[in-house]
């Protein structure tokens, strides 16, 4: 198979193997399409993207634009002249005429099995809603939020120990692999798209910080997952009561309690910071006080006044 003219579109971590796995299949990577540089970290200093960085090392030219809807980054893309467009996390709509200019189109690497979980947090929200499975589709891209026909789609499990990190670093190098596959067989016309199904759509809302909170009225394996899916973004946390008002305390990891008591949703129930929630209760085995390093929970009660029956905020 000949090499094909490539634009890459993506911006954070979870792009940057399938771009590095084009490269490494010889194909022709021309541009490379990413956020624009924004402030980040501590000091909120102006970072290029994870994608950008990855493509300067490699001296392949990279734009940034802050949208593709007017006519001159329309020409500018056009005037590539790819053979198509491969699309991973990348962050802005792209309008009919970037989709149309590729001669193969625009292909995406999407983090699920859609059509459950289309939009922006595939990840997170197919681990919080407690699925057994996840994968990854390549999808020939149309005007719609991630509405496309399939390429190819491939699970992996969902168990227990799965994090939003683990699960992301799979779904990563998985995605990467399967591009390029998908690029061979559509280069060669092995591959047909397949319409999406219409039932099962389902939708990966946007994360917030609120959506860390965690809510003891929940049963606990829903809080145990809330854990597993939503570090480190965009974190688990609860407002701990002190004399004077309450101190935000950041939970890195917790575990399903098996000897857990009957007490109220949000109750302090040891030594060891296990808290009850609407059915059983979870064991927080890693916390992390304000500019404080993380501790277990039961060093964290050693120096936190909150004795067995505390009741914690969330509760009803």
């Amino acid at each position: 198979m000949s090499p094909l003219r490539l634009i890459f579109m993506g911006t954070p971590d979870f792009a940057v193997p399938s771009l590095n796995a084009l490269v490494e299949a010889g194909h022709e990577v021309v541009c490379v399409y990413s956020q624009p540089p924004r402030p980040a970290g501590r000091g909120q200093q102006v970072q290029k993207s994870p994608v950008h960085r990855f493509a300067e090392e490699r001296g392949i030219p990279v734009r940034t634009p802050k949208s593709l809807r007017n006519a001159e980054a329309q020409a500018e893309f056009a005037e590539l002249k790819a053979d198509a467009a491969v699309v991973a996390a990348y962050g802005l709509i792209l309008p009919q005429p970037v989709l149309d200019a590729p001669r193969l189109g625009c292909l995406n690497v999407h983090g699920s099995l859609l059509p459950r979980w289309r939009g922006a947090a595939p990840i997170q929200r197919a681990i919080l809603a407690g699925d057994d499975e996840t994968g990854i589709t390549i999808m020939q891209m149309d005007v719609g939020l991630d509405t496309g026909a399939m390429l190819l789609k491939e699970a992996v499990p969902i168990t227990p120990a799965t994090t939003a990190s683990s699960l992301h670093d799979e779904l990563a190098a998985l995605g990467a692999r399967m591009i390029v596959e998908a690029l061979d067989g559509i280069a060669a016309g092995r591959l047909t798209a397949e319409p999406q199904p219409e039932e099962g759509v389902t939708y990966a809302a946007k994360l917030t910080r609120e959506d860390g909170r965690l809510d003891w009225t929940q049963p606990a394996s829903y809080v145990e997952r809330q854990v597993r899916a939503l570090t480190p973004w965009p974190g688990c946390w609860f407002d701990a009561p002190k004399a004077e008002g309450t101190e935000r305390i950041k939970v890195l990891k917790a575990e399903l309690a098996p000897d857990a008591r009957t007490a109220a949703p949000g109750t302090v129930l040891d030594d060891r910071l296990t808290i009850a929630c609407a059915g059983g209760a979870v064991r927080l085995t890693s916390v992390q006080r304000p500019g404080k390093g993380p501790v277990d929970g039961a060093a964290f009660l050693r120096g936190f006044d909150l004795p067995p029956g505390s009741r914690l905020d969330g509760a009803a």
